[in-house]
């Protein structure tokens, strides 16, 4: 499979940052338009992420957003809130942001069902929300900044399905589909972009499960069930995140599977990574947080004085049809060819990622792969 490279990302979030010239004018659901430039320079932005269960929201999102926000604008104030994987929660966190007098609300829902009735009370205080790496289904968002989410679940299982071919796996071979959790409207996307490849490859899906709340320890414990029940029937995995894949793999060790089969991911998390190079993880897929979460420190900066970007965005529909206006990054499929040209070369990690990735443990992995 051809893996595109990571510049094609960068260079598409840069332009669209440049792109992002202010001009004074109402958004697409009116929310925007009752806020000024009085304020601003000093105005407080609200920061909600889902869960602590992915490693990206506290390592990269948080400090990406906090660090843009304060390039643009030194005076304003970021009050951050994880749910912890309750909506319920998150639901009093953006109640608590509101009633101190947030701006904007940039919102990764935890249940993007749930959320809807945050945006709700946002609008009748005519405070814009963007809604941040997951897609909230309301009619009343402002604006939507993510990844083309269907594309990652096409690369995850292309990857897949050209490992089995490569490796002379027969037609007719069985897949479990290990999903994301049924509340995020992402792994709805993620699965149907995998199901666009799976269904047509000539590999059956021999079950597969929508993971409440991403947590690894059910995906885990589901994917010892399937072990027991189809055993060597068993030649890929198919992971929505690299949190699900560490569990299908710890399920299939535990078990004494080996060959362990081909197992995709998403999100380069560190171990995800170390699992590849040891052979452990077949792939996962590499979404540049920083250009993400900077977009969106940047529109919320901007919706804090009543503006919006003058670049035409794309539209996204929500589950009930809404278009919304959204700005989309491109996914970058990864595999033991090209971790020294992605995650390395961008400092995924922080500062020498490198050596982050090549511990003790990995070194002699890192050495065969050229990760230096």
């Amino acid at each position: 499979m051809k893996i595109a490279t990571k510049r094609a990302v960068v260079a598409s979030a840069a332009i669209l940052a440049t792109a992002l010239t202010l001009t004074a004018c109402s958004n697409g659901s009116g929310n925007s338009s009752t806020n000024n430039a009085s304020g601003a320079a000093n105005a407080k932005i609200g920061l909600l992420l889902p869960d602590s269960v992915t490693a990206r929201y506290e390592s990269a999102d948080k400090p990406f957003f906090e660090a843009k926000v304060k390039d643009l604008c030194s005076g304003c104030q970021v009050l951050y809130a994880n749910a912890d994987g309750d909506a319920s929660k998150q639901q009093q966190q953006a109640e608590s942001m509101l009633t101190q007098g947030v701006k904007v609300l940039v919102l990764d829902p935890f249940d993007g069902e749930a959320a809807a009735s945050i945006v709700g009370e946002a609008k009748a205080k005519n405070i814009p929300v963007i809604s941040y790496d997951r897609l909230i289904n309301s009619p009343d968002l402002n604006y939507y900044i993510s990844f083309d989410n269907e594309k990652v679940g096409q690369l995850q299982a292309q990857a897949l399905v050209d490992k089995l071919k490569k490796d002379n796996v027969a037609s007719g071979s069985g897949i479990l589909m290990v999903n994301g959790s049924p509340t995020d409207n992402n792994a709805t996307l993620f699965k149907k972009g995998a199901h666009s490849v799976i269904d047509s490859s000539g590999y059956k899906v021999l079950a597969e499960f929508d993971t409440p709340g991403w947590d690894p320890a059910k995906a885990q414990d589901w994917v010892s069930g399937q072990v027991s029940q189809f055993k060597d029937q068993i030649k890929g995995v198919y992971a929505a995140n690299d949190g699900t894949g560490g569990g299908a793999i710890a399920a299939m060790k535990a078990a004494n599977v080996s060959p362990l089969p081909p197992v995709t991911g998403q999100d380069a998390e560190l171990a995800g990574i170390q699992r590849i190079l040891a052979g452990d993880q077949y792939m996962t897929v590499y979404k540049a947080l920083q250009p993400e979460a900077e977009q969106a420190a940047t529109l919320a900066v901007a919706l804090t004085k009543g503006q919006k970007p003058s670049e035409k965005t794309t539209e996204v529909a929500t589950a009930g049809g809404a278009k919304i206006a959204s700005i989309l990054l491109n996914p970058v499929a990864v595999t033991t060819d090209n971790i020294e040209s992605t995650v390395v070369k961008d400092n995924f990690y922080g500062p020498d990622s490198a050596s982050k990735i090549c511990t003790p443990d990995y070194k002699a992995d890192c050495d065969k792969y050229g990760i230096k």
